[in-house]
């Protein structure tokens, strides 16, 4: 393992000695982040959205995904603000809840997936803050499939980037080469790391979090 790599390994335990099954990380990084995973698959599962897409209830689709994302602390507030006015309206609700269905279990390759999820994200409708942010681009993904999305905070993943040793390819307008570099980020993370057992990519992006974060 590389040196740097050593080094955050070293910092992510002297605050979880116990790893990824310690009991605070679980408290602190982890619990919530699966709890909101959990509601998502129970209220919003494939099979669901697909029902209140067919259904014609995009409203309810959209609020039940803003309302899963808000018991977390993943976005911003004003982020929050911004995406909540962005689906009032019935354009926005459908946009996002076809757009949604289309990136989470559409057919297609990755990168066309989350470019048109990128695209879907920029065309709701703005009123003050805007929408496209990498967090409010990347947090539905990671709520409803951790095993194959993760959660980009750009300061704090930039930050953890450098300090692991890792060449990030950030750009600050969401795309497909930044979130593949942060997908390869993330998976490097859990192969230098597996002797502290990660799960998946909530644990990936936990352990960038503490590298990176001011909170440590």
């Amino acid at each position: 393992m590389d040196a740097r790599a050593l080094k955050c390994r070293k910092k992510f335990l002297r605050y979880f000695p116990g790893g990824f099954g310690d009991e605070t990380y679980v408290d602190w990084e982890r619990g919530y982040k699966w709890k909101a995973h959990e509601t998502w698959n129970t209220e919003l599962g494939r099979a669901e959205l697909r029902r209140l897409i067919d259904d014609g209830r995009y409203g309810e689709l959209a609020a039940r995904a803003v309302r899963i994302e808000s018991r977390t602390n993943l976005l911003f507030s004003f982020e929050k603000m911004a995406l909540r006015d962005a689906v009032k309206s019935a354009a926005g609700a459908e946009r996002f809840a076809i757009g949604l269905l289309a990136f989470l279990h559409g057919r297609g390759a990755d990168e066309r997936r989350f470019e048109d999820w990128c695209a879907v994200i920029e065309s709701l409708p703005r009123k003050q803050t805007r929408v496209l942010t990498w967090p409010v681009t990347t947090v539905f993904g990671f709520i409803a499939q951790p095993d194959r999305h993760i959660f980009l905070k750009p300061n704090v993943t930039r930050r953890a980037a450098a300090a692991y040793g890792f060449d990030f390819e950030y750009a600050s307008h969401p795309n497909w080469a930044t979130y593949q570099s942060l997908l390869t980020f993330g998976d490097r993370v859990m192969r230098d790391q597996k002797e502290l057992r990660p799960r998946d990519l909530i644990d990936a992006q936990g352990f960038i979090w503490v590298q990176g974060s001011d909170e440590y």
